[in-house]
């Protein structure tokens, strides 16, 4: 079972929390990684099977796209031999039958689960999920009872919800006393309200009151917003708490190795080790690719090369042999990647909107070719 007290996690977040990259979290220290939110539904559709060429557990679904069962229709896979103990499930969900049907199916092979209140994306509020929940505490707090009762419980797993601010302080510590008394074990809150962005300053004005909530009902209080490495996370426990936690989201995006005590690993070592474990994990290539681009900065001379490469072989070879330690383009290939970027039309990956997840929020762009 695991356990949320004063654990320094990685947040769910859609694409970037798949498998390779909460490994590596957990390599640079994160206590806990969050994997991307997936709805009720989409669970339901799914069987459990060992991978024994990977000696992971995956749950594939038995609808949507079966070109090649075990890869395109794969929706969730774990590695229990590093992430047991540490892996939370996030669920998207607004019926709390389905979420106790679709928590019973993933419940033995994860350490906890979570329900995401939090995410103000269109498709989860139009379903009534994510953010929708909060100004809906009556199903919220139905949701996360029968969960506690009907799954945590029998299972033996902690179950926790990810909250937003509400415009209003009473409302926000009136929701915060009615969820803790529904038998969860941790409350994450997103210092935002559901209309701010990433960019914008968290809101901690009375992150103190909700602390003491959280405590005198035994549940264990994590937040997220504005923490971007492993120093912050000491200055939030010093200013409000040994126990509190912290989450981080779009600084891991950047650089997983944000949860090191050690300071920042150079971006050039950390996208080797991420290729590294997406080969051995036989990880999507677009979601492979995604990831990649998203720790090297775009205004780098590879970032392009790089982009232009479509299956995760390539881009290795391309990390490998086109790049130094620090980054930049090994001299024998400026001829041609000049050219290259000169007659190369690049397309910049697109995320999914089907499962966009509360953390993933401020980061969507629409989809066009640019030429560089």
């Amino acid at each position: 079972m695991a356990d949320y007290t004063a654990k320094f996690a990685l947040a769910p977040m859609v694409r970037i929390g798949e498998l390779p990259i909460r490994l590596l979290a957990l390599k640079y220290g994160a206590d806990l990684v969050w994997g991307p939110e997936i709805v009720d539904r989409k669970i339901l559709t799914c069987h459990k099977v060992y991978n024994k060429k990977l000696d992971t557990v995956d749950f594939l679904s038995s609808s949507g796209n079966l070109k090649i069962p075990g890869v395109t229709n794969l929706v969730f896979r774990t590695y229990r031999k590093l992430e047991k103990g540490k892996l939370i499930f996030q669920m998207g969900t607004a019926d709390p039958k389905l979420a106790v049907k679709a928590a019973n199916v993933i419940a033995d092979d994860v350490d906890g689960i979570d329900i995401n209140a939090g995410c103000p994306k269109h498709f989860s509020i139009h379903s009534g999920m994510g953010a929708a929940l909060l100004k809906k505490p009556d199903l919220l707090c139905e949701i996360l009872t029968c969960l506690v009762e009907q799954v945590g419980k029998p299972h033996k797993k902690p179950i926790s919800v990810k909250i937003r601010l509400l415009h209003e302080k009473k409302d926000t510590l009136d929701l915060v006393s009615r969820l803790v008394k529904t038998g969860i074990s941790n409350l994450t809150l997103h210092c935002r309200t559901r209309e701010m962005r990433n960019r914008e300053p968290p809101i901690r004005d009375y992150v103190s009151e909700i602390y003491d909530i959280c405590q005198k009902n035994n549940v264990s209080f994590i937040i997220n917003g504005g923490i971007k490495k492993y120093e912050d996370y000491l200055e939030i426990q010093k200013k409000y708490g040994a126990d509190i936690g912290c989450m981080i989201a779009s600084a891991a995006e950047r650089n997983v190795s944000c949860f090191s005590s050690k300071g920042l690993v150079p971006w050039s070592q950390i996208a080797r080790d991420y290729m590294k474990i997406a080969l051995k994990f036989d990880n999507s290539p677009p979601n492979t690719k995604y990831c990649l681009l998203r720790m090297i900065p775009g205004t780098t001379a590879i970032h392009p090369v790089l982009n232009s490469m479509r299956e995760p072989n390539d881009l290795m070879k391309g990390l490998m042999n086109m790049m130094d330690d620090e980054g930049n383009l090994i001299s024998s290939k400026e001829g041609k990647v000049k050219e290259h970027r000169e007659n190369t039309e690049i397309e910049i990956p697109y995320k999914r909107r089907d499962t966009l997840s509360e953390s993933d929020m401020a980061d969507q762009i629409p989809e066009k070719r640019i030429r560089v």
